[in-house]
């Protein structure tokens, strides 16, 4: 019996992310710039994807798609990936785990990530986040001879455990009532049976919004991400606040949009209240922190409170400016990790608040790019965040949701307090030693790329927004 082949096409840019993984794997024994092996793949695949931009194709009998959404989202996580390469090249030799492991574990998380964002069937969703999973995992207990990066990678792996099971047990009570995994075959039963209201749908909605609510780090699924981005490598946290994230959403994005169409009221009403208190404890809690990176990690909790409004809205608006918002945020998010890697050196982590005190007189261009990133995070025009604050809340209130926007615009009048905390530390304070900036090409090159984006994305938004909606166009 003959059996056809599968259109590889659409899974092309996988299939080349994952030879480069193992390449850079095997090369670590004979080659030393394993980075620059790393960034050259990155840049192959990404020009392969971006041939797919326009067209839309599926394959493995459609449990594996490729479109402009997908596309938008897979741009993302390369942007991501290259810019955490960049910035880990000397952090990782001043922590000493400078191993090839790290480039290829980074390689494959990023797989995962891809194939979330392309998955049409629940199966194919699964198989994506645990690679992902499993990866992100190894990599935030990266440095060995550390206990708390340790920690922060068990706690991790046995809270990632248990979220797969609610995605497990949600992905059964679908198959269970629909008798199929496939996203467009669920929203096609969903719709002829008339299910809105359905006690196990709603069920089974719940568990997979718990599930996903841990990959975003969405309250009161938010526990595990202080702990791990305090303890994980910084270039990690990096990578992990903005890669896994944007992954989450993209699937939050398809299954709802499409899956569960039918029946919008009713997770929109599950995704409201987390909403809220996503950027209630995001906002508040980081109120009161003084390590860098908890307080980033904390913004970060908002910062997805904020993404949920897009798609609360439950229509093409909502979704492109998620898109929007999220394209935005890995820009400006790991823009401030840059400077906090720039401060690490031998003896010094450059995480405390008090390591800023004075950080212009001393660095002033180091804390003149720090405060473009926070003033970004809060949402100061002429920068990035803004604009994506601002398309998100249009979005919002177009739908009807003027109250909820009213809410996010006060939780994000609190979270100014935080952030430019920061820059009072900066620029308000003296110096009470001057500490060394561990600098470099790459580190450079990184905050080259991240200001220009930020201050460009902030004057001139209208191709990044533009790009998002032709992208849905194929959704």
């Amino acid at each position: 019996m003959n059996f056809p082949l599968p259109d590889l096409n659409p899974v092309m840019p996988e299939i080349l992310m994952t030879a480069f993984a193992l390449i850079v794997l095997l090369l670590d024994l004979i080659v030393k710039k394993k980075e620059a092996v790393a960034v050259i793949s990155i840049a192959g695949t990404a020009i392969v994807s971006l041939s797919l931009l326009n067209t839309s194709g599926s394959t493995f009998g459609g449990m594996y798609i490729a479109d402009g959404y997908s596309t938008f989202f897979k741009i993302i996580f390369f942007i991501n990936v290259i810019l955490t390469i960049l910035i880990s090249i000397k952090y990782i030799a001043v922590e000493r785990v400078n191993y090839g492991e790290y480039y290829s574990l980074i390689l494959f998380s990023t797989v995962g990530m891809m194939i979330m964002a392309s998955a049409s069937d629940l199966i194919t969703l699964y198989l994506g986040l645990e690679l992902m999973a499993l990866s992100t995992y190894v990599l935030a207990g990266f440095i060995r001879h550390n206990l708390k990066s340790t920690e922060s990678a068990l706690k991790y792996f046995l809270l990632g455990a248990f979220s797969s099971g609610f995605l497990l047990y949600g992905i059964s009570i679908v198959y269970g009532l629909t008798g199929t995994t496939d996203i467009k075959a669920i929203a096609t039963f969903i719709t002829e049976r008339g299910l809105s209201g359905n006690l196990s749908l709603l069920l089974a909605i719940g568990m997979l919004t718990v599930a996903f609510g841990f990959k975003i780090a969405a309250a009161p699924f938010h526990m595990w991400a202080p702990d791990v981005y305090e303890g994980a490598p910084t270039s990690i946290t990096a990578f992990m606040s903005v890669g896994p994230k944007a992954a989450g959403f993209a699937v939050i994005g398809r299954v709802f949009m499409i899956a569960f169409a039918a029946v919008k009221a009713d997770w929109a009403t599950i995704l409201i209240p987390i909403s809220i208190l996503t950027m209630a404890v995001g906002n508040i809690v980081a109120l009161s922190q003084t390590n860098i990176k908890r307080m980033l990690a904390y913004s970060s909790i908002a910062h997805a409170g904020y993404a949920l409004l897009g798609i609360i809205t439950a229509n093409s608006e909502g979704i492109s400016s998620m898109m929007n918002y999220l394209f935005i945020y890995a820009f400006m998010n790991i823009g401030a990790f840059a400077v906090i890697i720039m401060l690490r050196s031998e003896g010094i982590k450059g995480e405390d608040l008090s390591d800023y005190e004075g950080l212009s007189k001393t660095h002033p261009m180091a804390a003149a790019l720090m405060l473009i990133f926070m003033f970004s995070l809060t949402g100061i025009p002429p920068t990035a965040g803004f604009i994506g604050k601002l398309y998100i809340f249009m979005a919002a209130i177009n739908a009807g949701y003027t109250w909820l926007v009213i809410i996010a615009v006060i939780f994000s009048a609190i979270s100014a307090y935080f952030y430019l905390r920061v820059v009072m530390y900066m620029y308000m304070r003296d110096p009470k030693t001057e500490l060394p900036l561990t600098t470099s090409f790459t580190n450079g090159l990184a905050l080259a790329v991240t200001t220009a984006a930020v201050l460009i994305i902030g004057v001139f938004p209208t191709m990044l927004v533009e790009f998002a909606r032709a992208a849905l166009k194929s959704f």
